[in-house]
């Protein structure tokens, strides 16, 4: 076990918390922090942990969780992580080691912790994802595709009238799930689909799906491939000079990929988000603030991804103080009146009270927001 912090622990031994000292205390709130540490999706990472940790600051500074202060417990919850990411939840839930999950990890991950979990602990799920998650106690608070990917694609539709469209991703639920969303999408827009196909977390041959797609004759492009996997297709998508006529649209891509992709991989691509690190609202400015303020102007990135995982911790807190006793007969799902913190804005949790989805363009190795959709 790495000190990352007084405040932040890494699980590296099983043993340490479900056998040492600190299962049999109770002075500390424990927050397992889910997240991916390698692998595909790894890149995500170092700004997960920055930003919660931005959170656990902020919330130790007043009275913590149910008076008690709180602390992180980082863990893998990559698919190619070397433990079974379910017996190491399963275990440290039974021995007391932890109080709440905050996971921020691919959809599939969170399908098998959903069974695991049961409502002893509360779990919130904090990125986008593909949307119907109804598991008492478990609140997945991140944007779905009729908010985020059906509105992004009818602007760019628009403006550039592509003949066809292209759809790649990884072979999970939430590629295939938005996917089949898009698909009624261009069906009610009367536009045709040229390609489909979902490939392996870790595929090494990108150049071959480049010329797939090339090949279709498609003119616009939606990318759900994840972290790693998106920026070696983006690079091989520029290499081979596609940028320059296949508009591509991603609801994935933050600044940690963007940067990685490389500036001349990136004309015409344009990334769906509700937070970009770059956003001139007052809720962000002040939250950039005070995360350099605590990690230095040399932190990671800021990102959507990052982001959800400090709002994700407040948004535990504010579950705790509105429904202490309420939490495990709810989900997600019933989109209760939570009030919690935010870089996007100050949330009232509820149907009416969603953040706004932003279109941005790849612009160098930035994004420029150019549409609130």
């Amino acid at each position: 076990m790495t000190m990352l912090g007084a405040d932040s622990l890494l699980l590296s031994e099983l043993g340490d918390l479900r056998d040492g000292p600190m299962a049999r205390s109770r002075d500390a709130y424990r927050i397992a922090l889910l997240i991916p540490m390698c692998g595909s999706a790894g890149i995500w990472a170092p700004s997960c942990i920055s930003s919660a940790q931005v959170a656990i600051e902020e919330l130790n500074k007043a009275n913590g969780i149910s008076g008690r202060k709180v602390q992180l417990i980082m863990i893998d919850a990559a698919l190619e992580a070397t433990v079974p990411i379910e017996e190491v939840v399963n275990d440290l839930i039974d021995s007391g080691s932890i109080d709440a999950i905050v996971g921020m990890h691919i959809s599939a991950v969170r399908q098998r912790l959903s069974k695991v979990v049961h409502q002893r602990v509360p779990y919130i799920y904090t990125p986008l994802y593909e949307g119907g998650e109804k598991t008492a106690g478990l609140y997945a608070i991140g944007e779905m595709p009729q908010e985020q990917l059906g509105p992004s694609m009818e602007l760019l539709q628009t403006r550039y009238r592509p003949k066809s469209w292209a759809l790649i991703g990884n072979d999970y639920v939430w590629p295939r799930t938005s996917h089949s969303y898009a698909k009624s999408k261009l069906s009610r827009m009367s536009v045709h689909l040229a390609y489909e196909k979902y490939v392996p977390f870790g595929l090494k041959d990108m150049d071959r799906l480049v010329e797939e797609i090339d090949a279709s004759g498609a003119e616009a492009l939606l990318l759900s491939l994840v972290g790693q996997d998106a920026i070696a297709f983006n690079r091989a998508f520029g290499k081979a000079g596609l940028d320059r006529r296949v508009v591509r649209l991603s609801c994935a891509l933050e600044e940690n990929g963007l940067l990685a992709c490389g500036a001349s991989s990136l004309k015409r691509l344009f990334a769906a988000s509700s937070y970009f690190g770059n956003l001139a609202t007052d809720a962000n400015c002040a939250f950039k603030e005070r995360y350099y303020a605590l990690h230095g102007d040399q932190a990671p990135v800021l990102n959507a991804i990052g982001q959800s995982t400090y709002e994700g911790v407040h948004f535990l807190a504010g579950l705790l103080h509105g429904y202490t006793d309420q939490w495990r007969d709810k989900s997600g799902y019933d989109c209760l009146p939570v009030l919690y913190r935010s870089g996007r804005k100050n949330l009232a949790k509820g149907p009416e009270h969603r953040a706004p989805i932003y279109l941005a363009r790849a612009d160098g190795h930035k994004f420029e927001v150019i549409k609130t959709l």
